[in-house]
């Protein structure tokens, strides 16, 4: 919230300093003269009023701000009028405010068993209020259960890892922020969703919408501006769940930020902000100027902060109202001067203008399925559609009523196609002129420019093949890709490195082909990736492999030296690592035993960082498609470094999945998702960072693992042993250490969230990073594999997987194309 001054009561009616407890519980309560510090010091949850307000409230604070803003409050909508009240846990196990007539003001209001059982309350080091029930019989039960939680129920705030649920009942009243700076009762704003399906973030005056977000792609909300400032909004996601009509819209927190959250203001205003020690800064907001406000140029018009007036009627379009549109009233919006021409006969047929790097109207429509070329002819054939646009992560989206909250960006937005008929779309007699002298000028300089490119070329490749090297084609595109940014190796030294590649210098054997040993005449030590005759793969790896590599650069990647194309040889030339791969120790009875805990603890830190790099942080988006341990290099001092790009795939930033034909990857890694239906996305790779973490923590691997008992994989009796509460079973003897014991049960929930079966179930990359150091300290409740079950009992890494070899909690009957083994 912004600016609330909170004023706090120096001493107390009855003691001249107030007091600090611990807890609540049955016979422990809070009054007015009490407090509960957070461990870490960071909240406190105890009586207050607002400025200019002698009203008396239950609330949560931030405890080393001196604005001391408090985030939740309990009582918001029936104050104390005195200092008489408390807090306390009533006989039947339910969290409440009384006052001092014993009036209940606030209860959490849960029906809870409390037979044999015992309750307390207690402010978590995140600032979330927990009650916990306490089994009396279960001696292992000291913890307790949480049954009720403050982050379940925000009053105006977002706070790091809470996931807001919007079900049909709090739709729009999400949040509800204070009515003023001095009331923390119900305001005249909320925020919500308007859909339970393509979910945006909406804030509501009342009845009528104030601002939107636009729809949510799976990886942004595409009605907002991304500029450097606003990046952390990239910490919020929304999760749908179709089949019980809920939205979770969970915020991540930025790890960096003091003090991080969002706020939904008295006057309607929404914003991440955070602490710099003096005063609060503001990360993001909206609406942050008048084009923000929902529909503010009408129907039809567009809004641009960058122009004065700011409103103008779309192309084809007038003002309905032109005496108040040129008294700055656009509320009414505009109407078309001609009207489609679609369904008329001999007509000449509708066009599309295009308008760039807009927020998409409101009410928008959706076509499942359909690609931008189908998108647009659909559109075309459809007299009621008026505008389409795509987006990789949304999909076909077009509108058939009034296009409204259209906002101009100076850049991101989505482009939109307008429908107008064709007299809209041509141009005059003089302008035809003034464009065609132009476009012959410009095309002369264009040849010229072409043939000048060709000579250069053409003198390259000449000088190319001299050196005995040729030039690749790659991609689907067959589009040409030069070599010579890369160093180049002549295959005769390469040879000699290697000693002819016998096989004493083979380090091992991919998909690839084999990998050798080198030593250059310099005596740098050096790894030989050769492509194989016999290789499965073939000239498009190796080109992925090269481009994809050749723009990386991390600590926790392999560096690729250059490459060799001479005499139908085709090599990669990385660094040297002595200590080849993970899967050489961890899953060797005798090497393992150098993988202690914190080495251990090492190489997930850095993995997790490298995925974090390629993920969000390249220049290049890559996603990496054939995790697994063998793809995990070390050095010399056991650091990881992430290998083997063959298989990678480039997404722009926009982004957010992709799918394939050719299922390749490694049996007991490939998320289900990509096994099945071949979508791949940042999630798959997290799947297999899931699979290769559990790895790690048990020392097992997943491929051969399987618990007879059940014909259970390791995800399997993991998960099994999760809920047994018998995890200490499967955890490897030789990091059970229990001084060690809370980083590895973290790491293990950690692995479980990775590994659920739903993309949009699993965290992020750098929400995972941020979990394994414990910078996000309470994790969501892990849900149920995918791939639990092994159906035959045979090497995971044959094409059984196309029989049935492992089984999914969810049944799927949709086929693999083209399924492509490593």
């Amino acid at each position: 919230m912004t600016s609330i001054h909170v004023l706090f009561l120096l001493c107390c009616y009855f003691s001249t300093s107030c007091i600090a407890i611990n807890n609540i519980t049955s016979s422990t309560f809070l009054q007015d003269s009490d407090t509960i510090v957070s461990n870490n010091g960071n909240f406190t949850l105890g009586f207050f009023s607002p400025s200019n307000s002698t009203h008396r409230y239950i609330g949560i604070w931030f405890n080393k701000v001196s604005t001391n803003d408090v985030f939740w409050v309990a009582n918001r909508n029936n104050p104390l009028n005195d200092s008489s009240g408390i807090m306390n846990i009533s006989a039947d196990g339910n969290l409440q405010v009384l006052s001092g007539r014993n009036d209940i003001l606030w209860s959490s209001n849960l029906s809870i068993p409390s037979a044999n059982t015992s309750f307390s309350a207690q402010l978590s080091d995140a600032g979330n209020l927990v009650l916990l029930a306490h089994n009396s019989t279960d001696n292992s039960d000291a913890n307790g259960t949480i049954v009720w939680q403050s982050f379940d129920h925000p009053t105006d705030c977002i706070m790091p890892n809470t996931q807001l649920t919007i079900t049909s009942s709090n739709m729009k009243n999400a949040l509800k922020p204070w009515k003023s700076l001095s009331d923390p009762s119900f305001g005249r704003y909320s925020l919500g969703t308007d859909s339970f399906t393509h979910s945006q973030v909406v804030i509501w005056d009342g009845d009528r919408i104030h601002w939107r977000s636009g729809p949510w792609n799976g990886n942004i909300f595409l009605g907002l501006l991304y500029t450097d400032e606003a990046t952390n909004y990239a910490n919020t996601f929304i999760r749908q769940n179709d089949r019980d009509r809920t939205v979770d819209i969970v915020y991540t927190g930025a790890s960096t930020l003091a003090f991080s959250h969002y706020a939904l203001t008295y006057d309607g205003t929404i914003s991440e902000k955070w602490w710099d020690g003096e005063k609060w800064q503001y990360v993001w907001g909206a609406p942050a100027a008048e084009c923000d406000l929902y529909g503010y140029c009408g129907a039809f018009g567009s809004c641009s902060s960058l122009r004065s007036p700011v409103c103008k009627c779309l192309k084809g379009f007038t003002p309905n109202n032109p005496e108040e549109w040129r008294s700055r009233n656009w509320t009414n919006g505009c109407v078309r001067r001609t009207s489609l021409q679609c369904g008329i006969e001999g007509s000449k047929e509708d066009g599309f203008l295009t308008l760039r790097n807009v927020k998409i109207p409101d009410h928008t429509e959706w076509s499942v399925g359909v690609n931008q070329v189908d998108c647009r002819s659909q559109c075309l054939t459809n007299c009621s559609c008026l505008a389409y646009a795509y987006d990789a992560g949304a999909g076909c989206m077009y509108w058939s009523r009034d296009l409204i909250d259209i906002q101009e960006f100076t850049s991101g937005g989505l482009d939109l196609y307008l429908r107008l008929p064709h007299s809209e779309l041509g141009t005059s007699s003089r302008t035809k002129v003034i464009i065609i002298v132009p476009v012959i000028v410009g095309s002369i300089a264009v040849a010229a420019s072409i043939y000048f490119l060709w000579r250069i070329i053409t003198e390259r490749k000449v000088r190319r093949k001299k050196e005995g090297l040729e030039n690749l084609e790659y991609g689907d595109n067959r589009h040409q890709v030069q070599l010579k940014e890369l160093p180049l190796f002549e295959f005769r030294k390469l040879a000699i490195a290697t000693n002819d590649f016998q096989d004493v210098n083979k380090l091992g054997q991919g998909g690839f082909g084999p990998v050798y040993k080198g030593i250059l005449e310099d005596g740098l030590q050096i790894a030989v990736k050769r492509l194989s005759v016999a290789s499965g793969q073939g000239l498009e790896e190796f080109m992925n492999e090269v481009v994809v590599i050749s723009e990386l650069q991390h600590r926790n990647l392999v560096k690729l030296l250059g490459c060799c194309v001479q005499n139908n040889e085709k090599m990669l030339i990385y660094e040297y690592l002595p200590n080849k791969s993970l899967d050489f120790f961890l899953f060797d009875p005798v090497k393992r035993e150098l993988l202690d805990w914190q080495r251990r603890f090492t190489i997930i830190e850095g993995i997790s960082r490298g995925l974090v790099y390629l993920h969000r942080d390249s220049r290049l988006r890559i996603i990496h498609r054939d995790l697994k341990a063998s793809n995990i290099l070390l050095d010399e001092d056991l650091n990881p470094k992430i290998s083997d790009f063959g298989m990678a795939r480039i997404f722009s930033h926009k982004q957010n999945v992709d799918n394939t034909r050719r299922v390749v990857g490694t049996y007991g890694y490939m998320s289900p998702e990509y096994a099945m239906e071949g979508h791949f996305s940042e999630k798959s790779d997290i799947y297999s960072f899931g699979v290769l973490l559990l790895e790690i923590m048990t020392g097992k691997k997943n491929s051969s693992f399987s618990f007879e008992e059940h014909s259970l994989t390791l995800l399997g009796y993991v998960w099994k042993s999760w809920n047994e509460n018998a995890i200490a079973s499967i955890i490897d003897p030789l990091i059970a250490d229990p001084v060690f014991w809370p980083e590895i049960l973290r790491c293990i929930h950690v692995g479980l969230l990775c590994v659920q079966e739903f993309p949009g179930d699993r965290p992020s990359t750098s929400t995972v990073l941020s979990m394994i150091n414990s910078e996000i300290l309470d994790l969501p409740g892990p849900k149920e594999p995918g791939f639990t079950r092994r159906l035959v009992s045979s090497d995971s890494e044959s094409s059984q997987l196309l029989h049935g070899q492992y089984s999914s909690s969810t049944s799927n009957n949709i086929s693999i194309t083209h399924l492509s083994a490593r």
